[in-house]
Parts: structure tokens; sequence; C-alpha cells
């Protein structure tokens, strides 16, 4: 079955910085208040659901996926930590005409979320992660995980070989693009119970092509960058992020452990935790919905509105 899945209202790149551009694509209402999705690891600017670019244009939301560096049509560039991007968001937001918005990211858009809610809680009204990966290093670590287990030892060789091993990924995703289905199938087929339930929904799985076949077509070299940002001091502490944070994890997560969750969830001031029974790492890929409506509860809620969000 072929699902058509919506093209981006606007789409292009962003000069974040001397010889710097970051890409972006917009869905949903661009007069809407505004909603920064940020995407996993692997990923790119359109990783974001058929139900939430739908859910955007009823809703009145202008949802934003941003490339990280080194992915699509972004700059590759290595952040020193993960709090240095949130200056690049902070550029893309004055550059689109932005001043609040809300922001979610999943998986491994997690600690770019929490690292944006800390350096511009004057700018961001709510936030949202979902599956996020946990701090490794300093004094909010927790150990386990795929990161905590993997990525730590990974990260010392990535500093040396990232630009060889991007390229390597880079002509990967060229040879893969041809039978992007079939490879949606076969991580499928490999999957917990849940994500392959999920991944055989074809609004899900004609986003994950989307995203292969448009976002990430030029390059791959972002997903080891965030490996070794993810495995050193993430720039902040947890007890900075100011901002209310809803977190979604699924208790049957193979990739971040719930554990991971809960132990964010604690450390944060203010956020509360919404356990998805029986889903693993993809489970919130199918709350789109829910994920945006209830930024949106929050962002009304900031500013003393009630909400009348479907």
């Amino acid at each position: 079955m072929v699902v058509a899945i919506d093209r981006p209202k606007l789409e292009g790149n962003i000069a974040v910085g001397e010889d710097r551009r970051i890409g972006f694509a917009e869905f949903g209402a661009p007069q809407g208040r505004a909603i920064f999705w940020l995407h996993g690891t692997p990923g790119a600017r359109r990783q974001i659901p058929t139900e939430a670019r739908a859910y955007a244009e009823e809703a009145g939301i202008r949802l934003i996926g941003v490339d990280r560096p080194g992915i699509g049509s972004s700059t590759p560039y290595q952040y020193q930590n993960v709090f240095e991007f949130a200056g690049d968001l902070r550029t893309i937001a004055d550059t689109l005409g932005i001043d609040k918005f809300a922001i979610v990211g999943l998986s491994g858009g997690g600690p770019y979320t929490l690292a944006c809610a800390a350096a511009m809680s004057e700018r961001v009204v709510a936030a949202g992660v979902v599956g996020g990966v946990a701090p490794v290093s300093g004094p909010d670590a927790i150990g386990g995980g795929l990161m905590g287990n993997l990525g730590t030892r990974v990260a010392p060789l990535l500093e040396v070989a990232k630009v060889p091993i991007g390229v390597a990924a880079t002509t990967l995703i060229k040879l893969i693009r041809p039978i992007g289905g079939p490879a949606v199938d076969l991580y499928g087929l490999v999957s917990p119970p849940a994500d392959r339930a999920l991944l055989a929904r074809p609004e899900i799985k004609a986003m994950f092509l989307d995203d292969l076949l448009n976002g990430s077509r030029r390059q791959l070299a972002a997903p080891f960058y965030d490996i070794v940002v993810f495995a050193r001091d993430w720039g902040f502490r947890l007890d900075e992020v100011k901002v209310h944070v809803r977190w979604w994890h699924g208790d049957a997560d193979h990739i971040v452990p719930y554990e991971h969750g809960q132990h964010v969830v604690s450390r944060l001031p203010d956020a509360e935790l919404h356990s998805m029974p029986g889903e693993s790492h993809l489970g919130g890929l199918g709350r789109a919905r829910e994920i945006l409506r209830s930024l949106l509860q929050d962002w009304d809620r900031g500013e003393g509105v009630a909400s009348a969000q479907p």
C-alpha cells in the first residue's frame, strides 16, 4: 500500500555562522504557533510523522523540522557540546521571525531539546522529549543503555575517524536509497514486536522513506557527530532546565532504557513522565497528535488561556 505524504510548505537552509548552514522544513500553518520538531539519531528534517503534519494543519501549528550539522543540506560541523546547538536554533528562530515557540525532540533530539529549554527559557514555552538519550558523563550521568555501554567506547574512535566514516555512511545511503522500502521492512523484522507493528503502518513507513529519500539524501555524518557529543559533558545541568518538560518513554525501550527516562525526569525541576506501556523506542511516533496537543495545552496554560484544542 502506497501512502501519499505531504510535502513541506517551505524548505531550505539558514546561515547560522561563518560558512555554516542548517536545513529546515516547514509543515502546517505558516502563520501558526511555532513548534520545532528535532529528529532522532539517525534522521533529518522530514522525520515528522504524517499524523503530526496533518494535525499541524488542523490545529494551526507552524511545525518545523530542523537538520543537525552533517545531514541533509546542513554543513558538517562538530559541536563542542550539546548546549552549543541552542545558539544555532536561536539564529534559526530569529531568521524565521519566531519569538516564542515550543520544541520536541525524538531520541537523539532529546538532549538538544533540553539544551534549548535551558538556554532560552524566555522563548521556549513548552518542551517535549520522546525516548530521549540521557547523559552518560558529568554529575547527571547514568550508566547502561546503548550510549552508556557502546557509545562511550565508540565516541573516542569517532573523534579521529568521523570524517571518513561520514563519507562511507553517505555512500551507504546512496546505495540504500533505491531499495529504501525493503530496508525499512528489514529493520522492522529485527525490531521488538511493538516497533515492528509501528513500522508496518503504511503512514509511518512513508514518513521514514520520505526522510531517507529527501531529508538525508546528501550526507549522513550527523549521527556520528551526535555520538561524540552525547558522550561528552553536555555543557549544562539538568536542573538548569526551568521550562515544563513532558517526557514520553516506552517501558520496553530496547535502545534507551525506560530507567534513563525516569532518571532524567527526576532531575528536571518541572517535568512529568508519560509512560507508554509495552512500547519500545519508536512508540512515540504513533502518538504525534497527543504530543503536539499536550505542548499546545502547556503553551495555553503558561499564557493563562483555556485550551480548546481537539
